[in-house]
């Protein structure tokens, strides 16, 4: 068998001996290594070291939907723990988010360790400053107890839905939650160039401890993107490996089974590292396998941190121009995509460490069922297709013209950094207005709204009120990716299809059949092409000829009595 995570009897002595010392973890107490830390044994952790160590402040944020604030604890060797200080200074920042599905705790357990053996043996570094979120999810973090069937440890741990029971990592775009909201501060505060987001993963059964989610390249700025691919995501895969710990990408198969071959995970911005993408930064996801012994996706995890921050701490000027550069080219892109599908014409061939499917009887069932033989590992080279195409792109206008009555896009768009004027004045705009021509909607809820997707726009231009306190919206700015994503409705995680807008698909006004008849009689004798578009619609579709209401309603949606504002998008869009 392949040995992907055996720990030599020494590494043992070092990963634990270091750490025995006063200040240790639930998990370091407990011999089999299989207990997580609960939330106030987390918070009284990290006071102790705040308490204890100059190169270490424990700042605390707003509020979060338990009532509970968000507690970041910024680790910086001179001391200096001013954002804006720090950015001045040529410093990195890495942003290190924990428990947002608190029953997968590796990272929340990893960081303690992780913070506490850096602080006590003086490894902090000096070019780099390190931030971690204690406990995103704090409301699911204190309803504790056993939810995840198929997690083999630790004993007891949190539930992934919050005190509203949203899923968080859904939440970063419609921001449902106080915990977005509040993490939107911080993310937007210290300007993160790297993020890393710790999770834990299920589904198939393989050899691997961790798969690794990184910003899906082909959507990231290409300078961003190779850069990162060549100097973090190849680094880290061959550092862990090192380690004994082979990662994989996240195993998301088209098949049955891995043999099918692995397609990338296209984490859109409702997740945390799509989110991070659209600031340009550098973000990952590892999921440890929920199926392996909790002690090994500790550990893993904790080997994963600290690459990230020697990668970082080596790259040091470079990652800070070339995501200079990366900004620089997004504030003056023209064109964004904002909907993607793998490229099945593009793949590469990796080595896949799994195990054999097998099928049998089910005891429950009785019917067949698949399972993985544990006793018959295997090494096999499979496809991976990694590589995604644009299929919607759009040019951004000089500007967009939002309504001051849509209150949570303008302050969504104003905690994410976008800088936002106003009229001074009642103005009449010429603008590209969209109308909403088709769209889809679930038909079940999904994280508390019925989403839309698939949607197909008509424009027109046209003279449009504006009032003064409406908000201006430039598009010359480093946030442009936030603006576009967000306000353009065809993008997969737009305002739009999060049901920000969906009072404009209501119509409003409509006719009374036996007193609009003469009035639809008399707009066709005095609008000859209106009668020709009518008669070519009736011969065209015998359910409409066969239809009365169905005509008037035709007829009255092109009269000037039809509502302007019915199914237009409110968002205008100011051309060249």
């Amino acid at each position: 068998m392949h040995k992907l995570y055996a720990f030599s009897f020494l590494s043992m002595l070092l990963f634990y001996g270091t750490r025995a010392i006063a200040q240790s973890t639930s998990f370091e107490r407990d011999p089999e290594h299989n207990t997580t830390a609960t939330y106030e044994e987390v918070v009284n952790f990290y006071q102790q070291l705040d308490e204890q160590y100059k190169e270490a402040k424990l700042f605390t944020y707003g509020k979060t939907d338990v009532g509970k604030p968000l507690q970041v604890m910024v680790l910086s060797k001179d001391g200096d723990f001013d954002a804006k200080s720090i950015k001045q200074k040529g410093k990195s920042v890495i942003l290190f988010n924990n428990g947002i599905h608190p029953g997968e705790p590796e990272g929340i357990d990893a960081s303690m360790m992780l913070v506490r053996d850096m602080l006590k043996e003086g490894r902090v570094p000096d070019r780099v400053v390190l931030c971690f979120i204690l406990v995103y999810n704090i409301d699911g973090m204190l309803n504790r107890g056993q939810s995840r069937v198929n997690q083999n440890g630790p004993r007891a741990y949190g539930f992934r839905g919050n005190r509203q029971n949203f899923d968080l990592n859904r939440d970063f775009i419609k921001s449902d939650s106080r915990n977005s909201k509040v993490f939107q501060t911080i993310f937007n505060a210290w300007d993160p160039d790297v993020f890393m987001d710790n999770h834990s993963s299920n589904g198939a059964d393989y050899q691997y401890i961790m798969t690794l989610i990184d910003t899906q390249r082909d959507k990231l700025n290409p300078i961003l993107a190779e850069y990162m691919l060549k100097n973090y995501t190849q680094e880290l895969y061959k550092r862990m490996e090192k380690e004994d710990y082979k990662l994989i990408p996240y195993v998301s198969f088209q098949g049955e089974t891995p043999e099918s071959g692995i397609v990338a995970y296209l984490e859109n911005p409702r997740y945390s590292t799509g989110y991070a993408a659209l600031h340009n930064t550098i973000a990952y996801m590892p999921e440890t396998h929920m199926w392996k012994p909790y002690e090994q996706r500790v550990q893993s995890t904790y080997s994963l941190m600290q690459h990230l921050i020697a990668i970082t701490t080596e790259q040091g000027a470079d990652l800070l121009k070339t995501r200079a550069a990366a900004k620089k080219a997004v504030q003056e892109q023209e064109s964004f995509p904002l909907a993607w599908e793998v490229d099945t014409t593009k793949y590469s061939n990796i080595p896949f460490y799994g195990y054999e499917a097998a099928h049998e009887e089910s005891e429950v069932s009785g019917l067949d069922r698949m399972y993985y033989d544990r006793s018959k590992p295997y090494t096999r080279e499979i496809k991976l297709y990694d590589r995604y195409k644009p299929t919607i792109t759009v040019q951004k206008p000089r500007a967009y013209v939002i309504p001051q009555a849509y209150e949570k896009v303008i302050s969504l768009l104003a905690l994410n950094g976008v800088h936002l004027d106003t009229l001074a004045r009642d103005t009449v705009i010429e603008a590209e207005m969209y109308y909403i021509k088709d769209f889809s909607t679930g038909s079940m809820p999904y994280e508390g709204h019925y989403i839309h997707s698939k949607v197909q726009l008509e424009s027109k231009r046209q003279q449009v009120p504006f009032y003064a306190g409406d908000v201006i919206v430039t598009t010359d700015q480093e946030s442009n990716r936030y603006i576009v994503e967000t306000l353009e409705p065809q993008a997969v995680d737009s305002y739009f299809n999060w049901n920000f807008f969906d009072a404009v698909l209501g119509q409003k006004e409509y006719f009374s059949s036996y007193i609009f008849e003469d009035e639809a009689a008399r707009l066709l004798k005095e609008i000859p092409k209106l009668a020709e578009e009518f008669q070519k619609e009736k011969e065209r579709d015998p359910k409409f000829k066969a239809n009365g209401r169905a005509q008037l309603d035709w007829i009255y949606k092109r009269s000037p009595y039809y509502e302007k504002t019915h199914m237009r998008y409110p968002i205008a869009r100011c051309l060249p």
